[in-house]
């Protein structure tokens, strides 16, 4: 596995593992606690080493099922965790991030890892309640306290991560981004750019859209987040088709995967892009690590960027209650 090294020189594999989906969102899990254990100690022994979860994804559960999965190799990984829900009743009840809020997540989130010092603290979601220099702030002393290394953001706005940059040097922001979600490229990448901010795209393979297993006859269980996408319903599935069947065509010409070449895409936008794509099954794993090794020249770039191009996207990336959460 390659190495890659986001904002502040943290060095993580170029590939992470994105372990929400282990939890929740996808309906429910073909495989027991035991079986996700092994899934995230075999992504170390494949040489992944950048693992991301959230108090709420659960809530708590995930990030319990990750700090009892790599405890035994704690020195071998960086954890990536957040904050900045309300949590009640177990279950997200609006953004709260708070300081003395963020402090409680912080040390409650390292019993649940079972380590001393989390590697990344994102805030989740801007929360318009809290000025973000606060938030960086309170980030600023959990780094002085030794229970935090480093900052980041999810999802926010160019003017807010500068603003937080000015008070906390921010190491790495993370938002939805592929080939079928360009959002962050008119404004924040190059916002990124210049400040030394590493980015972490989660969803990189359009929640299994990009990876052509994912068609007009598809039926999602009970629970899965995919039900309440606009992009993913069954008009919006066949419309979008064609940029799948791109990828796939280009994925054919390689010798790799949809998943992979999605991906190669992704690692070919700045040499400081990490994405994080989840699953479930170590075969899938090493699919995904193995990305780094599909080079896409000049020419299949642009090709795969004038077709996506071309066609657009059908359809929101979330549903409304979600989509007022991002980009503030």
């Amino acid at each position: 596995m390659h190495t890659r090294t986001l904002g502040q020189g943290l060095q993580v594999s170029a590939i992470g593992l994105g372990c929400m989906g282990m939890s929740q969102s996808y309906g429910p899990n073909p495989g027991s606690r035991t079986d996700m254990i092994g899934v995230l100690r075999g992504a170390v022994e494949r040489g992944v080493t950048f693992f991301d979860t959230a108090e709420v994804y659960g809530p708590y559960v995930n990030e319990e099922l990750v700090g009892e999965a790599l405890s035994p190799v704690r020195d071998r990984v960086v954890l990536a965790t957040k904050f900045g829900w309300r949590i009640e009743n177990g279950a997200s009840n609006g953004l709260d991030s708070r300081p003395e809020q963020m402090k409680r997540v912080a040390d409650a989130s390292l019993r649940r890892l079972r380590t001393e010092t989390i590697d990344l603290f994102y805030q989740h979601r801007v929360d318009p309640d809290v000025p973000i220099e606060d938030v960086a702030g309170a980030v600023g002393e959990l780094v002085q306290a030794g229970k935090v290394r480093h900052f980041g953001l999810s999802e926010a706005a160019a003017s807010t991560i500068r603003r937080a940059h000015a008070v906390h040097p921010v190491t790495a922001v993370q938002s939805e981004y592929s080939l079928w979600t360009r959002d962050p490229e008119p404004e924040v990448l190059p916002v990124l750019a210049e400040l030394g901010i590493g980015f972490v795209p989660f969803s990189p393979l359009g929640k299994g859209f990009l990876t052509g297993t994912v068609d007009t006859t598809t039926t999602f269980s009970d629970g899965d987040v995919r039900t309440t996408i606009p992009r993913f319903s069954e008009d919006n599935r066949a419309a979008n088709q064609q940029l799948v069947d791109q990828v796939t065509a280009l994925a054919q010409a390689k010798n790799a995967t949809p998943g992979q070449v999605a991906l190669a895409w992704l690692l070919a936008q700045h040499p400081s892009i990490v994405p994080i794509p989840g699953t479930r099954r170590i075969e899938r794993v090493e699919e995904n690590a193995a990305a780094t090794n599909v080079a896409l020249s000049a020419d299949e770039r642009a090709d795969l960027d004038a077709v996506a191009g071309r066609l657009g996207v059908h359809g929101d990336r979330y549903n409304e209650t979600h989509m007022v959460l991002v980009g503030k």
